[in-house]
């Protein structure tokens, strides 16, 4: 029986990070997370391309576009949707969930979902480094986990050692 689990190993792949600019102040802190995380796990800042787009709304697409480039082992998407007193929280965080899932399963580029959805500024703060944790960081992790899971699959595939 074949077990196959991704390490934390970049090696010399290339990942892309896709990042709103809305709630600027919490996704600048998940940008750093990130970039820390791909750092931590020796991957050399050339390796790294960052896109950024209004709102989370706005990720699918511009994730779509790079992981149809065929030039990234891994996509992070990274926003801040926090909920106020409108129906405008569900929309965007329902959409940006549904398009970035979609986009790994039609590109099979993995697309990590870093997108916060939190009910105050106050637990955006928290989940974007203040307490310790940061949703970029595990999110960058996941994707270089990710790409390895998904290197080994297309070894084993294609007949090749793992």
């Amino acid at each position: 029986m074949a077990e196959y689990r991704g390490a934390l190993r970049t090696g010399d792949k290339r990942f892309a990070i896709v990042v709103a600019r809305f709630n600027e102040f919490i996704t600048e802190r998940l940008l750093a997370g990130a970039r820390e995380a791909f750092r931590d796990h020796n991957l050399p800042d050339e390796a790294i391309d960052v896109a950024r787009v209004p709102g989370s709304f706005e990720l699918p697409l511009i994730a779509q576009k790079l992981a149809s480039s065929g030039d990234y082992a891994a996509i992070v998407c990274l926003g801040a949707v926090i909920r106020g007193e409108t129906a405008h929280f569900e929309y965007v965080a329902g959409q940006a969930a549904a398009g970035i899932a979609a986009v790994s399963r039609e590109t099979g580029v993995p697309v990590l979902f870093g997108v916060l959805t939190t009910d105050t500024t106050e637990q955006a703060v928290e989940r974007a480094g203040a307490k310790g944790d940061n949703k970029g960081y595990a999110a960058a992790c996941d994707a270089i986990e990710m790409a390895s899971l998904i290197e080994q699959l297309d070894a084993r595939h294609a007949g090749a050692p793992p």
